[in-house]
């Protein structure tokens, strides 16, 4: 929010991106077939997220965002919502 105040009047638009549950090699490697079924049970959209869908939203707020700035932008299949 400091940058986003600080640098907006120079064009520059700051944003964070907190990712929920990421189906990574890591994921797999730290957690039993079980417990990711455990985790997606818990998640509003029942599947773990893409590494694709985080790379598209920081695509989205690099390259096309023109507006949004200052912001913490959850993506995580609405866990956040109901955790």
């Amino acid at each position: 929010r400091t940058i986003t105040a600080e640098y907006s009047k120079f064009g520059i638009l700051a944003n964070t991106v907190s990712p929920g549950f990421i189906l990574t090699d890591l994921t797999v490697k730290n957690n039993t077939e079980e417990q990711i079924e455990q985790i997606q049970s818990e998640l509003p959209i029942k599947r773990l997220g893409t590494t694709k869908e985080i790379a598209n939203l920081i695509y989205f707020l690099g390259v096309n965002n023109t507006y949004i700035t200052g912001q913490n932008i959850i993506i995580d299949g609405g866990y956040s919502c109901v955790a």
